[in-house]
């Protein structure tokens, strides 16, 4: 399916059943999509560095959607029962293969960094494929510590990259104390994926 226009329908009806599923799951809507957006300008901006595409963009989305679809059923594990639901579920129109890489990506948003060595379903995905959700989820991971609140202080951000650092300049409403503990903490992953050091800057405007 090369056509642009359907492939444009496909993408939005993809949505529309992922989005459904994070309704059905009881999402919190406000913290799942500001967390969404900002891993998508994440992703958008460090271009230079990983050099994914639109597909992968998309697997972020998706994702980011489901994230937190786990709390569900509490929120213990709820990263884990995420991709449980994600690998299982009939609500969502993708190959066994798509479920494995977006449910990873959602799984890995919160506690241990993926490893072969002691996640099955990890294991499981091809060393480009492994690649891909260690990128993905390093993103998603630090996006959802800028909205440690739920409170959406984040009101946008760009990244300058350097040959030892990455610089993520964020602009925010009001003192972001929590968010820049919980982001400084969630950028463990990013900053083994990508070999810089994470530098977060802080803009008010209220």
């Amino acid at each position: 399916m090369d056509n642009p226009t359907e492939m444009n329908a496909k993408n939005q009806s993809t949505l529309q059943a992922v989005t459904k599923l994070a309704q059905t799951c009881e999402y919190e809507a406000t913290h799942t999509h500001q967390v969404t957006l900002l891993a998508l300008r994440l992703f958008d901006d460090l271009q230079g560095l990983h050099k994914l595409g639109q597909q992968e963009r998309l697997w972020l989305q998706y994702a980011g959607i489901l994230h937190d679809i786990g709390w569900i059923e509490g929120w213990h594990g709820h990263h884990k029962t995420a991709l449980r639901i994600i690998l299982n579920t009939p609500l969502l129109p993708f190959d066994s293969k798509e479920r494995l890489i977006i449910g990873s990506i959602a799984r890995y948003h919160r506690k241990g960094i993926p490893d072969p060595h002691r996640h099955d379903h990890f294991a499981t995905l091809s060393h480009p494929e492994q690649d891909v959700v260690r990128k993905l989820s390093a993103f998603l991971r630090l996006a959802d510590g800028l909205d440690r609140t739920h409170c959406s202080r984040v009101k946008d951000l760009k990244c300058n990259i350097t040959p030892r650092k990455i610089v993520v300049q964020c602009i925010v409403g009001s003192e972001p104390i929590e968010e820049a503990e919980a982001a400084f903490a969630k950028s463990d992953l990013l900053q083994v994926v990508f070999k810089r050091k994470l530098i977060l800057e802080w803009k008010i405007e209220p």
